[in-house]
């Protein structure tokens, strides 16, 4: 591994960039890519949300890369201008609008909401039956899937973050890791190895081992992203990562600017 794709800053809700950055290069990274989240959603339960967050890289982001090009100046790895974006199939118009005028240079989609609500919102999902449980859960790879065909995004985040959620957790099932494994063999996107919660209290990747069984059936390539928002995560998942691409023998894909 010598390039984590997916790390945050607080253009989002990370910290300062020269100190992931600094972080990125202490765990000898040739490159490193700030993907702060960016959601350009007009439904009002997101905007609320995002204003409690105060995610506004849509506003933001121009003042970000120059942030980036002084770092680039100060030291030798490189740094990648990119995006995690919000995804939702009835706002495809506007996030494409919005990416054309930005120009990162490379962008993430992920899906974070189901029915207004971030997935991670354990007290929600928790109050649903196991019917309704199925049915939030078949939602979610139906967005994943629209996602992956609509061929707006390089990286699809945490393809299996519903996982994350103890109330939604075991829901899914190997079809729809079929469904979403046929959508990469014919999208130029491709799916991240995401290390964000397997360190904590979840303790998987993204996606789970009989996910990623799935897609190396399909002969889906993999890249990698530690998903880190700390300094000192950054070092750790790689190492991390590092020895799980060894024991699952693979070998991930650098990303194409």
């Amino acid at each position: 591994m010598d390039r984590d794709y997916h790390v945050h800053s607080t253009y989002s809700d990370g910290r300062f960039l020269f100190q992931m950055v600094r972080a990125a290069a202490e765990a000898d990274l040739d490159g490193v890519g700030i993907a702060d989240h960016c959601s350009v959603s007009d439904r009002e339960e997101i905007q609320e949300q995002k204003h409690l967050l105060g995610f506004n890289l849509d506003q933001t982001y121009e003042r970000r890369r120059e942030a980036i090009e002084r770092l680039r100046e100060e030291t030798d790895i490189a740094i990648y201008d990119g995006v995690e974006m919000d995804y939702h199939p009835a706002e495809e118009g506007q996030i494409r609008s919005f990416l054309d005028r930005a120009g990162f240079q490379y962008a993430i989609g992920s899906v974070h909401h189901l029915e207004g609500v971030n997935v991670h919102v354990e007290r929600y999902f928790e109050r649903q039956s196991d019917a309704d449980c199925e049915a939030l859960v078949e939602q979610y790879f139906d967005q994943l899937v629209a996602l992956v065909e609509s061929e707006l995004f390089d990286i699809a985040a945490h393809i299996d973050l519903i996982e994350r959620n103890p109330a939604l957790r075991g829901y899914a099932t190997e079809s729809q890791y079929r469904r979403v494994a046929e959508a990469f063999t014919d999208s130029r996107t491709i799916p991240e190895l995401n290390a964000g919660r397997a360190l904590g209290e979840y303790g998987e990747f993204h996606p789970s081992p009989e996910f990623l069984d799935v897609l190396a059936e399909y002969e889906v390539p993999v890249t990698v992203g530690t998903d880190a928002h700390k300094p000192g995560e950054v070092g750790e998942r790689v190492r991390h990562l590092e020895r799980y691409l060894d024991r699952r023998n693979i070998q991930p894909v650098t990303v194409e600017f």
